[in-house]
């Protein structure tokens, strides 16, 4: 068999959308057991789980860095789980008798903060009653006055006492008045710890506010005490505080944690200074948390660096991870993950295995890597929510894969649905042509956003240097800079296999309608295809689409977003997609979708342009001048 043919053979179309092993057997979601603890329930975050349960049996800080969606409030919870019950408090505040802009803070185990707030009323309506018992006798006596001498005299001197016996009982002061402390953090009847959640707290729900009182002169204000408000870092003692996006919390906020974090106490004062509560503060009031913080990597460049040193001193950083190996094990967790979202949810049926499979393989398409599983797993709730609230609509008792397919469609994301009108309107126009042959003009290939695929006209022609000292590769549509470097490098290939001087010629590239512009190298096959075909005037069918990066040398080099450009390709009526050889395994289709479609991996631009030029024997003898320039054989 000769080279020619071995090349033909080896470019035959992959075969895409097999069934997956879930590693488990079951009808339904129904059969799938779900972990009572929050811990168990974490999938694919087995380091940042091991660091969880030793910094909760410690007692630590952690502070954990990764992408949105990856599992970091439920960490945070699933923390509070494993903390102790026995030990937690109530708080109160007590009226100060020698000040009463500083109230006293007194700390007693949970449930005994109730019955001394109890007994402390009781008290006060006995003293309530005994004004009640002496205006009771002032209105009597006017009663019986009115009656021995019923006269207007008597009647108008009876209101006068009346009114003036109520304003002097009303304000009468015993000499031990009773006033009643306020239950400041109440942990009765729990269960497990606290777990409080101040993601974009302001500084008064924080770290504890004192309220502005109008009435604060003439006798009629509001007690101190009564106005004091604990801050979140004073509910979550013996707890969990949660804060995401730490570093959104002002400098000054993260010295007052930091204090907070060391002192394990911090008095509450009024946040405003105009306000009447500015000048109350209370004596420190416990506040001995776990600070869980979290972030996305530039939150570590924003924090306060004596924050971040105190959480790493004193506790963890995990770095919570994107994605997990796609085995067989890790497909079980994503079964149990449907059938908690399921459960958590309430409101939604459970999953037929098809069903399951389909959302496995959504799992596979959005990891974005060989053999891997996506570990975002808010998304594919989103998935499963969708699919079942569609279910539930059609009034099914259970969830079938069709519901997962339109559930795909119906919660796109909005770069998807970005991508979706672009490719309707450029048909509309016929900007995007599927059918056909055309010289210089090729189908690419792109994403929008991180997971939404658009097919990318471009267009090449060659025409005479305007310049007698050099020619010029021009190129239009918005480029980035890595773009601009790609397109360049089309240039070395170009000058080994003409074996002239190409500085001849001025080569126009044109990105067509790329508004929202154009960034990376994984168009370098579609620039060198289109001006190839420009040069040598050899038509490029219009039923193949194209994405790939170009090294100098004639390798087809690996590129992001397999998946979602070829479903671009699918939804514009493309039959052949071109991609690299090293991306073969990061392609997940359903079967329905594999079936319209022919996928070609490819490792050298001699096997592009096999595929993607038109059959004659200009493209046969241009391919053999390309063997033997390229250094590649």
């Amino acid at each position: 068999m000769g080279e020619e043919e071995m090349v033909k053979e080896k470019l035959l179309p992959r075969e895409y959308g097999e069934k997956l092993d879930l590693g488990i057997e079951f009808k339904t979601t129904e059969e799938i057991p779900v972990p009572e603890r929050l811990i168990d329930q974490v999938i694919g975050q087995e380091h940042a789980v091991e660091v969880v349960k030793t910094a909760a049996n410690q007692r630590r800080h952690v502070l954990l860095i990764g992408e949105p969606g990856t599992g970091k409030s439920m960490l945070g919870q699933a923390m509070a789980e494993l903390l102790p019950t026995e030990n937690l408090e109530d708080i109160l505040v007590f009226p100060n008798p020698e000040d009463e802009n500083m109230p006293k803070i007194k700390t007693v185990p949970a449930c005994q903060g109730r019955r001394i707030v109890e007994k402390y009323r009781q008290k006060a309506k006995e003293q309530d009653n005994i004004k009640n018992y002496l205006l009771m006798f002032v209105l009597f006596t006017v009663m019986i006055a009115l009656i021995m001498e019923p006269s207007a005299t008597t009647l108008l001197m009876g209101v006068f006492v009346v009114l003036l016996s109520m304003m002097v009982i009303s304000n009468m002061r015993f000499k031990n008045t009773v006033l009643v402390p306020k239950l400041l953090v109440d942990n009765c009847g729990r269960t497990k710890a606290p777990f409080v959640d101040a993601t974009g707290a302001h500084a008064g729900a924080l770290l504890g506010d004192v309220r502005h009182d109008p009435f604060q002169s003439g006798g009629l204000g509001t007690p101190a005490h009564e106005r004091v408000e604990p801050g979140m870092i004073h509910r979550a003692h013996k707890g969990v505080l949660f804060i995401d996006e730490i570093a959104t919390l002002s400098l000054k906020m993260q010295q007052s944690l930091l204090t907070a974090m060391q002192e394990k106490k911090f008095p509450i004062t009024g946040q405003s200074e105009l306000s009447s509560g500015a000048m109350v503060r209370t004596e420190p009031v416990p506040c001995d948390f776990i600070l869980v913080a979290a972030g996305n990597l530039d939150t570590i460049e924003k924090m306060h660096p004596a924050l971040r040193s105190r959480i790493r001193g004193y506790g963890y950083e995990v770095y919570m991870r994107t994605t997990m190996p796609d085995t067989i094990e890790n497909r079980r967790k994503l079964v149990q993950f449907v059938a908690q979202e399921v459960k958590r949810d309430g409101k939604i049926p459970h999953f037929t295995r098809e069903a399951v499979e389909e959302i496995v393989r959504e799992a596979q398409k959005r990891a974005g890597r060989k053999g891997h599983l996506t570990l975002r797993l808010r998304d594919l709730g989103g998935i499963v929510r969708a699919a079942g609230d569609i279910a539930v609509k059609k009034g099914k008792k259970i969830v079938e894969r069709e519901d997962v397919l339109e559930a795909l469609k119906l919660a796109k994301p909005l770069e998807k649905q970005l991508a979706d009108w672009y490719i309707e309107r450029k048909k509309e126009y016929q900007v995007i042509k599927t059918e056909g042959s055309e010289v210089g003009r090729v189908n690419g290939l792109a994403v929008i956003g991180e997971a939404s695929g658009i097919v990318l006209p471009i267009e090449a022609v060659v025409a005479p240097a305007a310049s007698k000292e050099e020619g010029k590769i021009i190129v239009t549509g918005k480029l980035g800079e890595i773009a601009k470097e790609a397109v360049q490098n089309v240039s070395a290939i170009i000058k080994r296999y003409k074996g002239e001087d190409i500085s001849r010629y001025d080569i126009h590239v044109q990105f067509l309608q790329t508004y929202e512009g154009v960034e990376g190298d994984s168009a370098s096959i579609s620039v060198a295809t289109a001006v190839i075909s420009a040069l040598e005037n050899i038509p490029i069918r219009q039923d193949v689409a194209m994405t790939g990066s170009l090294s100098v040398r004639g390798e087809v080099l690996p590129i992001g977003g397999a998946t979602p450009k070829i479903e671009a390709a699918i939804e514009a009526g493309i039959k052949k997609v071109i991609i690299p050889k090293a991306n073969e395994k990061d392609v997940f289709l359903s079967p329905d979708k594999a079936e319209r479609i022919e996928i070609y991996p490819v490792e050298r631009i001699d096997e592009v342009l096999e595929i993607a030029l038109q059959d004659g024997p200009e493209k046969e003898e241009l391919l053999r001048r390309i063997r033997e320039a390229l250094p590649l054989y």
